[in-house]
C-alpha cells in the first residue's frame, strides 16, 4: 500500500484522472479560453467563439499573400464559417469538445471528455484527453497508453470506416489498435471520435449532411383525447426531478415537459383542433416540421434567457442521429391551448419550427433538455442534459417504421468481437463446474500415492487459468470489481457496466454460484490465475529439488496472519464509502494488475519488487498470498460460510491427524474439521477420506479383515467401509466432536419440527429480530442499547425516505447497525445455520462465522432497501 501511494498515486495525481476542469467549460463562449485547443491544432494562431449546433470552434492561422490562389478556392466553402476577424485570418480547421455532441460514457459509466482537432478536408490533427474516470487507467495501465491510442486518429480522416481492431481493406474497414484490458474504454472513444467529427463534418459541409426519406402520414381523420396520445406515444414526457440537478429533494418536479409531432394529421388536429392545425399546415413550408413543447410542472423555464439576449432559445433542442437541431425566435410560434380531451394545464408552451431538410418524423429523435448539475458536496457545476425519445408509432406511417441500424452499444461491439475467445472460456469454466461436481468419483479411482485421475483435471486447469484466463484474455478478478460493483448497486446502477468485459461478466457468475455452492474454493483452488501460478511455483520448486525447504508456517503464526486479508478487505471496503478513487489506489495491495494486466517490464519497481517477492515467496510457503493477503479471498470466504455442500468428514477424524498434517491450506483443525473460509479445495483429504491403505482407520479395519479372512466390502458414503456386522466405534473416538461440521451443532427443536407457515415465520423472524430470552438474562445493557440503536435505524431510513438524508449517511448506519447485530447475537443467539437453507443444520457461531453471517444478511436486505427506495424515488443519491 505505502508503494502505491508513494509512487504511482502520486503520478496518478499529475495526470487527466478526475482533473478538475472549468464549471462553465460546456457553457462558456470562448472555449479556448479555457482549454488548450492549440494543443489539437498545431499551427493555429487564434480561435473562434463557439458556434454551431452542436457546437465546435473554428481554428485561424496568420494570413499570408502567397497562398491568395488557395484562399480564393477555398473562400466559398469557408465563407458562412468565419469568425469575426477572419476578413485578415486563414480557417484552417475545426476544434471540438466531445461533450458538447455526445456524453457516451465509457467503461467507468462516466465520458472520457476529449478536445479533438479537424483540418479542412475532415483530417483529424489533434487528438487531447481533458478528463476521464477510468480507474484501470489510474494505477493498472498507464495514460500513456491512452494518449498513444488516440494518437493513431491523427491523419486519418472522418470519413473513413475506423474500428478498433484489425484492418480489413476488402470491407474498408481501418483499424486501430486496442488498448489491453481497457478495451471498453478505446471502443467507447472510437465512437465518440466517430460521431463528434461526423457531426462537425456535416454541419460545416467537409460531408454531405445525411439524407433521410421524408416521413409518409397514414391519417385516419380521427380525433384521439390526450391518454389516447400518450398510450400511443405520439405524446412524451420530460421529466427532470430537483434531485437530478444536486437540489434538495421535493414534492414537485424541477420541470416537467410534454412533447409531441405536430405535423402528423391526426395527432395535429386531436391536439390543436381541425382549423388551428390547417392554419399551421399553411404555413409550412417544404421540409419543415412542427413540434409542440408544454410545461406541466416547475418553476424552470424551457425557453431559458438567451433568447431575450440574441434570439436563441438555449434549453432545448431536438437531436436526430448526430444532428442536433436549435431554435431562434423566428422559429417561434404561441401555443394558446390544446384541444385534446383531458390535456393537462399549462404554465408554458410553445411550436417550434425545424427547417431543415436534414430531418424526418419517420425515423426516431429526441427532445433534450439543457441545464446545469450542482455536486452538492463540493457546490460545483457540470453541464447536463436530459433526454426523451420520440417515435411515431408505426401504425402512424405508410410503410410501417423504417428499418434503423443503429451503431451497437460498446458492450455489444466487445460481445461479437471476442464471441470465439468467450465461447471457449465459458466452455472452460461449465467443463470444470461439471469435472468438480464428480469430484467424489475422481477421488474414489485415486490413492494417496496416485493422485493423478484429479491432479489431471486440476493441473490442467491451474494451466488453463495462468495462460489462457490470465496472460490470455486478462479476465483475473480482483477487488476493485467487488467494491465497484456494490457502490453501483447502491448508487447507479447500471447493465452495461457489468456486460462490457464479458471475461469477468461470466467468471462473476461462475464465482457467484460456486461460492454459494462449494465455497471459495473452486474458484481460489483451481480458476484463479494469480492463485494458480503460485501454486504451480511451490509445485515446480519441489521438483526442482527445493523440497527440503519447503513448509508451512507454525500453525500458531498461521491462525494470527490468515486474519489479516480480512482487516485488508474491511479497510478497502471502508476507504471506498469515502473515496472509490483512494480505493482502488490502495488495491494495489492486489499483485493481479502488474503480474497478468500490464506486465512487470511496464509499471515502476516498487509494483514489480512486490509481485517478485511474493512468487519467490510461494516458491517455499504454499499460496502465502492467497491464505494471508488476498482481499479478494477475504470477500469470497464470508459467504462461503453458508455454502451448500462441503467436504465430508467421518467421526474417526477427530482423532487421526493424516488429513490435517497433509493439508497445505492449514484448513483443518485439531478436531479434524474444516474451515471452509480457509480451504482451496486441493481434494487432498478427500482421496484419503476412501483410500484403504492411506487412511489410517481405513487401513486398520482393512488389516482386520484380511488377518480374520472377512470380506472387503466397497466404502460408503459415510467414508467407512460398509459393514458385514455392526461393530461398536471405539469409546474415544465416538464422544469427542463431530467432525462433519465445522463447530459444535445445536438443538433448535422448535424451528426443525415446526410446519410450512410457522417454519418461515420462525425463519423470517430469525434473522430479523437478534434479541433473545437468552442473551437479556447475560448482557441486558447491551439489549437495551440495541432497541435504541435500531430505533434510530429506522428513524434514519424513515429520513432516508423522505429525503433528508444521503445514502451515504445511511450505510454509514446500516454499518453501525450490523456491528451491534454481531454483538448482540453472539450475547444469545449464538448460532448459525450450515448447509442449504430449507434444511434444519443449525451450529455454534464462531466471531467469524457471525460477521459473515450478519454482513452478508445485511448487505442483501440493505440492497433491497436502497433498490426498493430509488424505485420509487424516494432516496436521494
Amino acid at each position: 500500500m505505502v508503494f502505491a501511494m508513494g509512487t504511482g498515486g502520486a503520478r496518478a495525481a499529475t495526470g487527466s484522472y478526475n482533473a478538475e476542469l472549468p464549471p462553465e467549460l460546456n457553457s462558456a463562449k470562448n472555449l479556448c479560453a479555457l482549454v488548450p485547443c492549440s494543443d489539437v491544432f498545431p499551427g493555429a494562431s487564434s480561435f473562434s467563439e463557439r458556434m454551431g449546433q452542436p457546437p465546435y470552434v473554428e481554428a485561424y492561422g496568420e494570413h499570408k499573400d502567397d497562398n491568395k490562389d488557395t484562399k480564393s478556392t477555398k473562400k466559398d466553402e469557408t465563407q458562412s464559417h468565419r469568425g469575426p476577424n477572419n476578413g485578415k485570418k486563414e480557417l484552417l480547421g475545426y476544434v471540438m469538445l466531445s461533450t458538447d455532441i455526445t456524453d457516451m460514457p465509457a467503461y467507468s459509466g462516466k465520458p472520457v471528455v476529449t478536445l479533438i482537432g479537424m483540418d479542412l478536408k475532415g483530417r483529424f490533427v489533434g487528438v487531447k484527453v481533458l478528463k476521464h474516470s477510468e480507474p484501470i487507467l489510474l494505477l493498472g495501465i498507464p495514460e500513456s497508453a491512452l494518449l498513444n491510442f488516440n494518437q493513431q486518429y491523427v491523419g486519418k480522416s472522418v470519413a473513413d470506416k475506423i474500428e478498433v481492431g484489425q484492418s480489413r481493406p476488402d470491407e474498408g474497414v481501418l483499424g486501430v489498435d486496442a488498448i489491453s484490458g481497457a478495451t471498453v474504454t478505446v471502443i467507447t472513444q472510437n465512437q465518440v471520435m466517430m460521431t463528434a467529427g461526423t457531426a462537425v463534418a456535416r454541419q460545416v459541409g467537409i460531408l454531405a449532411p445525411t439524407v433521410r426519406e421524408p416521413a409518409r402520414f397514414a391519417a385516419s381523420g380521427q380525433h384521439l383525447s390526450w391518454a389516447q396520445l400518450v398510450k400511443q406515444g405520439s405524446v412524451q414526457r420530460l421529466q427532470v426531478l430537483p434531485q437530478d440537478v444536486g437540489m434538495e429533494r421535493g414534492s414537485e418536479p424541477f420541470i416537467e415537459l410534454w412533447f409531441g409531432d405536430l405535423n402528423h394529421p391526426d395527432i395535429g388536429a386531436s391536439l390543436l383542433g381541425e382549423n388551428v392545425w390547417n392554419n399551421l399546415h399553411l404555413q409550412f413550408k417544404e421540409g419543415e416540421h412542427a413540434i409542440f413543447i408544454i410545461r406541466t410542472a416547475g418553476t424552470e423555464s424551457f425557453k431559458g434567457s438567451g433568447f431575450v439576449r440574441g434570439g436563441i432559445y438555449d434549453r432545448v433542442q431536438v437531436k436526430q442521429g448526430a444532428d442536433s437541431f436549435t431554435f431562434r425566435d423566428t422559429d417561434y410560434l404561441n401555443l394558446y391551448g390544446l384541444a385534446a380531451a383531458g390535456a393537462p394545464a399549462f404554465t408554458e408552451s410553445a411550436i417550434f419550427i425545424i427547417r431543415s431538410k436534414t430531418f424526418s418524423a419517420a425515423y426516431p429523435w429526441k427532445l433534450s433538455f439543457l441545464g446545469n448539475r450542482v455536486d452538492r458536496a463540493t457546490g460545483k457545476r457540470s453541464f447536463a442534459t436530459f433526454d426523451a425519445k420520440y417515435w411515431l408509432a408505426a401504425d402512424l406511417l405508410l410503410g410501417g417504421r423504417p428499418v434503423m441500424e443503429e451503431t451497437a452499444a460498446p458492450w455489444v461491439q466487445v460481445w461479437k468481437s471476442r464471441a470465439v475467445g468467450i465461447a471457449l472460456f465459458a466452455a472452460l469454466l461449465i467443463m470444470v463446474t461439471v469435472v468438480y461436481a464428480f469430484r467424489e468419483k475422481l477421488t474414489r479411482r485415486s490413492t494417496h500415492k496416485n493422485k493423478w485421475p484429479v491432479n489431471a483435471f486440476k493441473y490442467s486447469a491451474w494451466a488453463l487459468s495462468i495462460g489462457f484466463v490470465g496472460f490470455g484474455v486478462m479476465a483475473q478478478p480482483s477487488i476493485t470489481q467487488v467494491l465497484t460493483w456494490l457502490h453501483t448497486l447502491l448508487f447507479h446502477w447500471t447493465w452495461s457496466l457489468f456486460l462490457s468485459d464479458p471475461f469477468i461478466f461470466l467468471f462473476w457468475i461462475f464465482i457467484i454460484l460456486t461460492v454459494f455452492l462449494y465455497g471459495r474454493g473452486l474458484f481460489c483452488g483451481w480458476m484463479c490465475p494469480f492463485g494458480s501460478l503460485s501454486e504451480a511455483l511451490y509445485k515446480l520448486g519441489g521438483l526442482i529439488g527445493l523440497k527440503r525447504f519447503q513448509g508451512h508456517l507454525p500453525r500458531v503464526w498461521h491462525d494470527r496472519l490468515k486474519w489479516v486479508k480480512y482487516a485488508v478487505f474491511f479497510g478497502l471496503l471502508t476507504v471506498s464509502l469515502f473515496s472509490l478513487g483512494l480505493a482502488e489506489m490502495l488495491s494495489e495491495v492486489e499483485p493481479f494488475k502488474t503480474t497478468f494486466l500490464v506486465g512487470i517490464s511496464h509499471r515502476a519497481w516498487p509494483y514489480g519488487l512486490f509481485v517478485c517477492a511474493i512468487l519467490g515467496l510461494s516458491i517455499f510457503i504454499e499460496r502465502p498470498y492467497c491464505k494471508y493477503i488476498c482481499p479478494l479471498g477475504a470477500a469470497l470466504a464470508m459467504p462461503s460460510t453458508f455454502r451448500w455442500f462441503g467436504l465430508p468428514r467421518k467421526q474417526d477424524c477427530n482423532s487421526c491427524k493424516a488429513c490435517a498434517v497433509g493439508c497445505g491450506s492449514l484448513a483443518i483443525d485439531a478436531d479434524g474439521r474444516i474451515d471452509h473460509r480457509e480451504c482451496l479445495h486441493c481434494l487432498d483429504c478427500l482421496v484419503l477420506y476412501t483410500d484403504v491403505k492411506g487412511c489410517p482407520p481405513l487401513a486398520k479395519e482393512r488389516k482386520r479383515r484380511e488377518r480374520d479372512g472377512l470380506e472387503i466390502t466397497p466404502i460408503g458414503r459415510d467414508g467407512y467401509f460398509i459393514p458385514i456386522h455392526a461393530t461398536p466405534m471405539d469409546a474415544k473416538v465416538s464422544q469427542g466432536p463431530d467432525p462433519r461440521m465445522p463447530t459444535d451443532p445445536v438443538p433448535r427443536p422448535h424451528k426443525t419440527q415446526a410446519r410450512f407457515g410457522r417454519a418461515l415465520w420462525l425463519e423470517l423472524v430469525d434473522h430479523l429480530w437478534p434479541w433473545s430470552a437468552e442473551g437479556w438474562t447475560s448482557q441486558r445493557a447491551l439489549q437495551i442499547a440495541g432497541l435504541s440503536l435500531a430505533l434510530a435505524a429506522t428513524v434514519a431510513w424513515v429520513l432516508a425516505a423522505t429525503g433528508r438524508l444521503s445514502a451515504s449517511a445511511i450505510i454509514g448506519w446500516w454499518i453501525g447497525w450490523s456491528v451491534y447485530e454481531v454483538l448482540i447475537r453472539l450475547s444469545g443467539r449464538r448460532y448459525v445455520k450450515d448447509g442449504p437453507w430449507w434444511q434444519g443444520h443449525y451450529r455454534y457461531a464462531s466471531v467469524m462465522d457471525m460477521l459473515s453471517y450478519v454482513g452478508f444478511k445485511n448487505l442483501l436486505i440493505g440492497a433491497a432497501l436502497f433498490l426498493s427506495l430509488k424505485a420509487v424515488g424516494l432516496l436521494l443519491v
